[in-house]
């Protein structure tokens, strides 16, 4: 008699990894054992100390916030889960107890999946292993796990020998160069001279791997004279052989390698040596994978000769980064891997340029990146948005100087276009005149700004005042910043109307909670997620970062972050619009990558139902943010 409530739960399980890998046999042994859990809201799941459950959990329905419990009995709300995630997986991994205390936020249905069962089921499954390896990873990484996720999972820091690419799938030879059985070894030796290799696979005569000759043994056995030149290879080969399935990923290889102090690893259909070979993996191939590390990718980039150059080492990011959202990484940290690479491109651009100039920098500068590179949010190749500060010259040297600055920054743009970053449309990069300036007439420009608060000046400031240092003398920069605040003191009409332009767009739902999209044009029934979704935020987090005197945190999630910080008693929205932020960041990328755009733009009926729900959860925060704007800047008579 078929069992109702377990097919139901397997038809759900199976649109969500890592369930999606596994067999209708193997889910349905899983679903019925599945315990289905109805929480109100405020109800908790565990509490941070409790011993481990015999369960990890998926969410059904509703959401649950993941909390951290500090010894002065501050609550810090590390992340929030809902349709489709899955938590509680430290059990399965560590078997210690809770570091976090998992509560309802609304009416939720929450999946406790057997681990005894789950394990059983799904023994030696690769893929699975994968995921949840990662998927612990990205969940534990903060700071209350911060021991523990350094064990398996490796934040990018420049110097570091391991990162996030040991969790990429290993790329290996898929065209191995064999013999068989009775092959002598001079025979053998000659092929592998022939076509330039290091090993030879030894197969049977059902092309399955028995043993591999390599240099070393051949070195070790010939040249020795413990055999003659003219043995059979299944004299001297290593057997048994170490097999793998294609799938493997570099950490678990190096693993394996390391374990049976081996250099080569030979793939088979299943994984064993009982079935065809269909490749080699070595040593050096895992090399080439951590070729697309960050590491490995900013020592290309110090070392570009040329543009082209350039271009084809930050295309190399973009396999980072789809890689990376695929296994589930944490949006903050691709973010600061892919700002640091930008930033690397961008330094190596002006050095090129600087020597391609005829003398060098007549005095000293700092080129700034403004609007989403100078928030270290742009993941995709956007337009390029730039300035230039220089020293205070001489009158008589001023046009002189500044005519220097724009040839240079002329060569850097055209640089940086050539990599894939698209001109400014509103030409606001350091070629323009505007913005290529002393650092007396950026001084005066950003008070100019703040004193005279109206559309235009309000609309530039949303851009230029996410400014960050890339290349140059800094200090330039921090006289900078310090004029802005300076001034910011004595303007309260300033926050007025940046308030006020950060609720140009409200929460984009419409009467009835529909999405609202283009009415008009080539973008007719789209939803822009960037002027809708994001900007909100990005406008909410700015004004109120600057009426903090916050410097140096540009970064949106971040700098609700830091508000969290400042007012307790708002911790809870601000870590939600944080939250919110990330992932709608992370929505609008994978949208990019799929659709080979900006992700700006998407089209709402090629999502799933969970995609949509996912995204509306977003909206809450925005609303709730925009509420707090009107309150505390005292704009309701201005809406």
């Amino acid at each position: 008699m078929k069992n109702s409530i377990a097919e139901r739960v397997s038809d759900f399980l199976k649109r969500y990894p890592p369930f999606n890998l596994l067999d209708d046999d193997s889910l349905i042994k899983i679903s019925c054992k599945v315990t289905i859990l109805y929480l109100e809201k405020g109800d908790t799941l565990f509490k941070q100390n409790d011993t481990f459950h015999p369960y990890f959990y998926l969410i059904r329905e509703g959401a649950l916030s993941l909390d951290h419990v500090s010894n002065d009995k501050e609550k810090n709300i590390v992340g929030v889960s809902d349709a489709g995630d899955i938590f509680g997986i430290r059990p399965l991994i560590n078997q210690e107890n809770y570091k976090l205390t998992a509560t309802a936020n609304e009416e939720s249905i929450v999946y406790g999946i057997p681990i005894e069962v789950f394990e059983a089921v799904t023994n030696n499954n690769v893929k699975v292993y994968k995921y949840l390896i990662t998927a612990f990873a990205s969940n534990t990484y903060d700071s209350y796990t911060e021991k523990v996720s350094q064990e398996i999972f490796v934040d990018y820091l420049p110097g570091k020998s391991q990162d996030i690419a040991n969790f990429q799938t290993s790329n290996y030879t898929k065209t191995p160069i064999t013999c068989n059985e009775n092959t002598t070894l001079q025979e053998a030796a000659l092929k592998m001279c022939d076509y330039k290799i290091g090993c030879i696979i030894v197969v049977n005569s059902d092309k399955c791997p028995v043993g591999i000759i390599t240099n070393s043994d051949i070195k070790n056995n010939i040249a020795t004279g413990k055999y003659p030149i003219t043995t059979l290879v299944s004299n001297i080969m290593s057997s048994p052989i170490i097999t793998e399935k294609k799938d493997i990923t570099v950490a678990n290889a190096q693993l394996v390698m390391i374990h049976h102090n081996i250099g080569h690893l030979c793939i088979t259909k299943d994984g064993t040596p009982n079935t065809m070979l269909i490749g080699v993996l070595t040593h050096h191939d895992i090399l080439v994978t951590l070729g697309n590390s960050p590491s490995i990718i900013l020592k290309e980039i110090k070392r570009a000769k040329q543009n082209s150059d350039l271009r084809k080492i930050r295309l190399k990011a973009n396999t980072l980064l789809k890689s990376y959202l695929n296994q589930n990484i944490p949006i903050s940290h691709i973010v600061k891997i892919i700002s640091k690479i930008n930033d690397a491109v961008t330094v190596r651009a002006i050095e090129l340029a600087i020597n391609n100039m005829n003398m060098p920098p007549p005095v000293k500068f700092s080129w700034i990146s403004i609007g989403s590179q100078g928030r270290k949010e742009q993941l995709l190749f956007t337009d390029q948005d730039n300035a230039l500060i220089f020293e205070d010259v001489d009158e008589e040297n001023y046009n002189k100087t500044q005519d220097y600055f724009l040839a240079l920054a002329k060569l850097v743009t055209k640089s940086l276009n050539s990599v894939g970053f698209e001109y400014c449309e509103a030409d606001m990069m350091a070629r323009n005149k505007s913005w290529c300036k002393s650092i007396s007439e950026w001084q005066e420009q950003f008070q100019y700004w703040i004193f005279n608060p109206n559309k235009e000046s309000i609309l530039l400031s949303c851009i230029f005042f996410d400014y960050a240092h890339i290349y140059g003398e800094k200090k330039l920069v921090d006289t900078l910043t310090d004029t802005i605040y300076s001034a910011l003191k004595n303007s309260s009409m300033f926050f007025k109307f940046l308030g006020k332009d950060a609720l140009k767009n409200p929460p984009p739902f419409g009467f009835f909670k529909q999405f609202l999209v283009e009415k008009n044009g080539d973008k007719k029934d789209l939803f822009n997620i960037k002027s809708k979704a994001l900007m909100p935020l990005i406008d909410a987090a700015r004004v109120l970062t600057l009426s903090k005197e916050v410097k140096d945190v540009n970064n949106t999630a971040e700098r609700f972050e830091k508000l969290a910080q400042l007012e307790p008693n708002n911790k809870e929205l601000f870590n939600s619009c944080s939250y919110a932020f990330k992932a709608l960041l992370k929505f609008k990328t994978k949208q990019g990558l799929q659709n080979n755009n900006s992700g700006k733009f998407i089209e709402l009926t090629t999502l799933t139902k969970e995609e949509k729900l996912k995204l509306k959860r977003c909206f809450k925060p925005i609303n709730d943010i925009q509420e707090s704007l009107i309150l505390r800047f005292d704009l309701k008579n201005t809406i």
